[in-house]
């Protein structure tokens, strides 16, 4: 997919008022700010450039200056929004410090919150992957890399708590995290299904945990 929308004013067409030219920095920032917006709230697919530009109040070209397709957008937007899960990952790491256990308990309970929003529209990811069946295209494999740190940093975590099989443990803690970002969308916010992720990561951690202990006697 790349931007096909010419800047110049196509023939024949009624004239535009055009925008000022906004410093670069300052047009980066604001076309990210309306791809953050529109790619989630609405779906890639669903969003022209046209709509991106609109929303940032910047001139067309300014995003031609910025991004050379609307594909290398879409990649920006990804690593913009692994960025923020990270940084929210290590947020519920750190309300317990030390404590590996629990805090895989902690990042179940904030997803969980976070997914009971009524604005909530699930995993970016998982949303983008669905709109791009091409395993090669860029946007799967930030789809890829987001998925497999993920993996990574729980079995980290599960290893560090004491689990009999830390690799084991972080794969079906993924399993269940995907289950929340589907169930947000499907049975809703706050519902059952996705009130009981939790307390089913809960079991797990406290199984591994337990089948890990009686491993080491």
């Amino acid at each position: 997919m790349t931007m096909t929308d010419d800047p110049r004013t196509a023939a024949g067409a009624a004239p535009r008022r055009a925008r000022a030219h906004t410093a670069a920095p300052r047009a980066h920032e604001r076309l990210l700010r309306a791809a953050d917006d529109l790619f989630y709230r609405q779906g890639v697919r669903a969003v022209g450039v046209e709509a991106v530009v609109e929303r940032a109040g910047v001139n067309k070209m300014s995003l031609y200056r910025q991004f050379s397709s609307k594909d290398e957008l879409v990649v920006a937007y990804l690593k913009r929004a692994d960025a923020r899960f990270f940084e929210r990952f290590d947020a519920s790491l750190a309300k317990h410090p030390g404590e590996p256990a629990k805090q895989l308990q902690q990042f179940f309970d904030d997803l969980t919150q976070r997914a009971s929003a009524s604005d909530y529209r699930g995993c970016p990811f998982v949303n983008v992957a669905t709109e791009f069946p091409d395993a090669s295209h860029p946007a799967r494999a930030c789809v890829a890399d987001n998925k497999a740190r993920l993996v990574a940093r729980l079995s980290e975590l599960a290893a560090q708590a004491g689990a009999a099989d830390a690799p084991a443990l972080a794969n079906a803690l993924a399993l269940v995290i995907e289950g929340v970002y589907a169930a947000s969308q499907t049975y809703g916010p706050g519902s059952a299904p996705l009130r009981s992720a939790a307390s089913i990561a809960k079991q797990l951690i406290d199984a591994a945990c337990a089948a890990g202990s009686t491993t080491g006697q």
